[in-house]
């Protein structure tokens, strides 16, 4: 591992007692937004008593004359902008999580030709895709400890050295094991990514200004889905399935020198923090098990021991990971956050998302494709602007919750979601094809004012010391949510088609008919479960800083009135 030297416990204590202020001040602004400007005018005045007394940070910015030292909140965020030093380091995080979501993506379109070239089945040679997620859903719990016990530095490195080296593999793989391996790697290199990012973020960033900054990264993140596939089967047309590994290790190798010489530290860390290893255990086997077993389901019946087996394996595995944080005082992951009535509230909303919108995903390019028969390429494009959309509002939306709350942003966009699935479930045999991308491309809107609005909120619900913890079982929630979504609602859409197909009286004639009515229900079933993601942000996401939709109107008042005089 790339270890730094650990010579800043002084400045460790130093910037703790900076922070307690800072806190102590946090937590008052979580009534609402109007209690955000008087907190920030406070911190605003102390900052400028600080510089006074020349107790402030250089005026310049200037934190490069040691990249291992922990920026303190001042040398990070200044008059309402970032420093240089935070910006070039954010810039850093930001890029490298998208070549994390960039990488999950990128190899679906070069499956064939691995298939071919190694002589392997379609259903094994799918694995290179389901072992990212699987391997990234076992990371996300340990980043709770792991941010705990190193720096920020330590960490991204060290993704990044095991990310090249699994790049690296994968490019000269004589063998699909081997390739296989070096996708695992892969994965474990960045997916602690996306939980280091949020941390780093609401560590940097005010109150106020959390939900513009979320947005930000978010776009970023929302253009990979797009972008992954659509360059992965380009690579592979233009100079084969290796020249993607080759161009991974070069990034890796960039991401690697970029960290090394730019990155620096965030938050406080503790090196002497201890690791419960038997949770660590509990929470691969648990995790990794359940997540193991829905992955199958898409190749074996649910009676298969490859199937009910692992998923069991997990479940035992989760409750025991569970019951073994609440009686722990210094827990590996810290469960009692879900004890806060926002956070909780934010994380089922954001599970609900998951889990209907990942579905969609799987079966609508089956629609596409088998049903009406377009090719492969006019799916992608037909799938595409939704992705674009979504990257747009990941943006707005965050800037919307920093102006009016989350209650009116999220119930907003869980109501353009929900008609945007119900009006995609109108498709038939004959529909104009393109029905399906202004559906979809509705539906990512909605996702965008939901999603990074209303985990931005829920994270803001909780004490600074808790926003790690918070962060991995949120992410932990949507991975598990995401990885059970589509295998679920891809075998209702097959029960529910073979059943059509049988009152139908059977024959290949019927088939495309029964196909699109287990496709229909299923959209109706994904429709039903936004309805009650509507009904939980009207009820449940209140109080602070959620805001209302009164007080969302009265602004937009105020702001049409001053740009009128």
């Amino acid at each position: 591992m790339a270890v730094m030297d650990i010579d800043e416990r002084d400045e460790q204590a130093d910037e703790h007692n900076e922070r307690t202020t800072e806190q102590r001040h946090t937590e008052d602004c979580r009534g609402g937004n109007d209690d955000h400007v008087q907190c920030l005018a406070v911190k605003v005045g102390e900052n400028g008593k600080d510089r006074e007394n020349g107790k402030g940070s250089n005026p310049r910015g200037n934190c490069n004359s040691n990249v291992s030292r922990t920026l303190t909140g001042e040398e990070s965020y200044r008059d309402g902008h970032l420093t240089h030093t935070a910006f070039v380091s954010l810039a850093i995080l930001t890029f490298i999580t998208f070549v994390g979501n960039f990488t999950q993506l990128q190899l679906s379109s070069a499956l064939p030709s691995i298939v071919t070239e190694f002589h392997v089945s379609v259903t094994t040679g799918q694995w290179l895709t389901s072992v990212f997620q699987l391997v990234m859903g076992v990371m996300v719990p340990l980043t709770a400890f792991m941010t705990k016990r190193f720096s920020t530095r330590q960490i991204v490195i060290t993704s990044m050295l095991v990310f090249t080296i699994g790049s690296a593999l994968a490019w000269v793989a004589p063998s699909f094991i081997l390739l296989l391996v070096g996708r695992m790697l892969e994965a474990i290199g960045t997916g602690v990514m996306w939980p280091v990012l949020q941390i780093t973020v609401f560590s940097i960033y005010p109150l106020s200004r959390r939900g513009m900054a979320m947005g930000t990264v978010g776009l970023a993140m929302s253009v990979a889905p797009a972008l992954g596939p659509t360059l992965g089967g380009w690579q592979t047309d233009m100079g084969g399935w290796r020249s993607i590994f080759l161009t991974l290790t070069v990034v890796g190798v960039l991401c690697l020198i970029a960290s090394t010489v730019w990155l620096h530290n965030f938050g406080a860390h503790d090196p002497s923090v201890k690791a419960d290893f038997f949770s660590v255990m509990l929470s691969i086997f648990g995790f990794g098990g359940l997540m193991f077993g829905f992955t199958n389901i898409e190749s074996f019946p649910i009676t298969h021991p490859m199937t009910w087996l692992p998923m069991t394996i997990g479940v035992f595995g989760i409750i025991w990971f569970v019951t073994r944080q609440l009686r722990r005082d210094k827990p590996l992951l810290n469960l009692r956050v879900l004890t806060n009535r926002g956070f909780m509230v934010g994380t089922i909303i954001a599970s609900i998302a998951f889990f209907a919108f990942s579905s969609i995903m799987v079966i609508m390019p089956l629609y596409i494709q088998n049903d009406r028969g377009y090719s492969a390429t006019l799916s992608g494009l037909i799938m595409m602007p939704g992705a674009i959309g979504m990257a747009i509002t990941q943006f707005f939306g965050g800037k919307a919750l920093d102006r009016f709350g989350a209650r009116p942003v999220v119930i907003s966009g869980s109501v353009i979601l929900t008609l945007g699935t119900f009006a995609m479930s109108l498709i038939s045999m004959h529909s104009w094809i393109w029905w399906v991308s202004i559906c979809q491309f509705t539906r990512q809107i909605g996702m965008g004012f939901v999603l990074m609005p209303v985990t931005t909120w829920s994270l803001n619900c909780l004490a600074p010391e808790d926003v790690s913890a918070g962060s991995s079982v949120t992410n932990t929630a949507r991975q598990i949510a995401g990885a059970m979504g589509a295998p679920v609602l891809v075998i209702l859409m097959e029960t529910m088609a073979a059943a059509r197909k049988a009152a139908l009286g059977g024959g290949a004639d019927v088939a495309i008919a029964s196909s699109i009515f287990g496709i229909q229900w299923v959209l109706r079933i994904s429709g039903l479960l936004c309805v009650g993601m509507v009904l939980i942000a009207v009820f449940g996401v209140r109080g602070q800083g959620a805001g209302t939709a009164h007080g969302a109107l009265q602004r937009v008042r105020e702001v049409r009135v001053r740009a009128h005089r």
